[in-house]
This record gives structure tokens, C-alpha cells and sequence, in this order.
């Protein structure tokens, strides 16, 4: 399945050292599918939005996600593809941008021609093809409609697809550039956040994670002299305050670096889609790595 990884250390700018597909270190890591696609996004000093991001469709591509990418934020989301709908293409890789922020979702849900209709005018937001962007631009209306009101604008976005679309997982993390966003939803896949002190769990060690498969690691020395909020899909160190949220579980990390949640979409999806349900490639999307 695809990779979600979010960082805070919001209001301080934090240096970090990405490698979205480190090189694997066992012949069974190697045996497994390669992603579809990597992406990096973060903010600037004066709060311009930066992606970089690439499909990874031939060897070259590869080289280019294994590289290591130095970059300096508050805020960071990082992506991983295993591609259920749309080509290999830069358009359809994670991170996506509209109206300044970041978005970036593992799962599946289908009918996009109706959330096309949903959207009306704004489908002109989605440069793509995928689902996620559908939904992105979903969120992004929202918020608008909701004066601004990032929270509430997910929230009702979630709802809406829960109630009316096929739906197999919409886990996803949202951020500008001094705030956090996560939602996990249904149970499908797994979502976990880490309130990180400085130091983490020791007191006093730099921040290394590590993905399963060699998919994904991140390193910063200077955390370990301030604190941090990380979102994953999964456990990514030892320590031992990794929390899973919770099915319908939104959280903010605010740009003081509190945190806050609610269960925001509350019930079941209306239509409700297991793995044998899904397309060959969504299947093999929701399983991959």
C-alpha cells in the first residue's frame, strides 16, 4: 500500500534529510513491487509551497528517488505510490497542491466521474487522474464553503465520499506551512501519530525513521533538541508512544505544535468495499510493499 509520512516541528523550521525509496537491504525486500511513484513536499522560508516529485517508470526514475533530498520546514508530507488509478505520470504522484496547501492518500474510492459531477467548476482544480485529486479538490472546496475552516472542510469532504461513493480506505495528511492534518478512516489501513519530546523517547537522540521495505527513511539531527508530531502508516522507530488513531479520527497539529482530535466522520461507508472488490491494480495497490 502507499506510504504516508507527516512532520511537524511547527513554530521551528527544522532541518531533514529525506530518502523516499532507500536502497533495499534483503533479496525479499528486493522480490517485492516496486512504487509507482515518490514525492517530497515542504515550504519555503516565506511559506511558498515546494513539491518534488516523480513516477518512478524506468530505472532512472528509480536513481532519482533514492537520492537524498536536504530540505528545511516546519512542515513536511512525504508520499509513497503504488498507482490504482491514472499512468505513471508526474500529475498523478503525491504530494498535490491547490490554494497552498498539501495533500497527500492512501486508499481507494471509486466512481470518480461522480465526484467530477460533485465538483461542477472545480473540477478545473484536478490536473490528473486519480481519485485522491478528486478528493483533494473536494476538500479544498469545503474549505472554502467553510470559511477557511481546514478541519471542518475534511471532515465534510470525508462524509460526503463515506455516504455516497464506493469506498475501500481514505486515510490521508494535509499541510500547510505551519499546520497538520491527518485523517484515518474506516479501519482499513493503519495510521499512527507520535507526540515526539525533544530528544524522543531517550532524551537525547536525533530523529531517524525508517519504513518497512526500505521504502521510505527520514533523518534530522536538530530534533533532537526540539520537539515534533509525526504521522505515518506505520511505526517507523522503537519508541513506544506510537499511537494508532482511530477509525473517523481527524487530527490538527496546531502551529504551536499542540495537538487535537475528534472523531469526525462517525459512521460506517455507505458502501463499503473489501480487497476482492477492487480492480486488479486498485487490489494490487492496497497490498503492494
Amino acid at each position: 500500500m502507499c506510504r504516508l509520512f507527516g512532520l511537524s516541528s511547527a513554530p521551528r523550521r527544522t532541518h531533514a534529510t529525506f530518502w523516499l525509496l532507500d536502497a533495499p537491504d534483503s533479496l525479499q525486500d528486493q522480490s517485492r513491487r516496486d512504487p509507482d511513484g515518490t514525492g517530497l513536499g515542504y515550504f519555503d522560508d516565506d511559506g511558498t509551497p515546494r513539491v518534488d516529485k516523480a513516477p518512478v517508470a524506468a530505472y532512472r526514475d528509480r536513481a532519482f528517488a533514492q537520492e537524498a533530498r536536504h530540505v528545511r520546514s516546519a512542515t513536511f508530507l512525504a508520499h509513497v505510490r503504488y498507482a490504482s488509478t491514472g499512468a505513471l505520470e508526474a500529475r498523478n504522484t503525491h504530494p498535490f497542491l491547490q490554494e497552498g496547501r498539501l495533500f497527500a492518500h492512501n486508499g481507494v474510492i471509486e466512481e470518480p466521474e461522480a465526484i467530477d459531477a460533485e465538483l461542477g467548476e472545480d473540477r478545473a482544480l484536478v490536473a490528473g487522474d486519480t481519485d485522491s485529486e478528486r478528493f483533494f479538490a473536494l476538500i479544498t472546496r469545503s474549505v472554502r464553503a467553510h470559511g477557511g475552516d481546514v478541519a471542518a472542510g475534511i471532515g465534510h469532504a470525508a462524509r460526503w465520499v463515506a455516504r455516497n461513493l464506493p469506498l475501500y480506505a481514505l486515510n490521508l495528511i494535509v499541510v500547510t506551512h505551519e499546520e497538520l492534518w491527518a485523517l484515518r478512516y474506516p479501519d482499513t489501513h493503519r495510521l499512527y501519530v507520535l507526540q515526539r519530546p525533544a530528544g524522543g523517547h531517550h532524551g537525547d537522540r536525533h530523529l531517524d525513521h525508517s519504513g518497512a521495505g526500505g521504502r521510505m527513511r527520514v533523518h534530522s539531527a536538530e530534533l533532537t533538541g526540539a520537539p515534533a508530531v509525526v504521522v505515518a502508516s506505520e511505526r517507523m522507530d522503537d519508541n513506544p508512544h506510537w499511537r494508532l488513531m482511530e477509525p473517523g479520527e481527524l487530527l490538527h497539529v496546531a502551529a504551536d505544535l499542540s495537538v487535537s482530535s475528534r472523531i469526525a466522520v462517525p459512521d460506517r461507508p455507505a458502501r463499503e468495499l473489501g480487497l476482492a472488490d477492487l480492480r486488479p491494480a486498485a487490489a494490487a495497490s492496497q497490498s503492494a510493499g
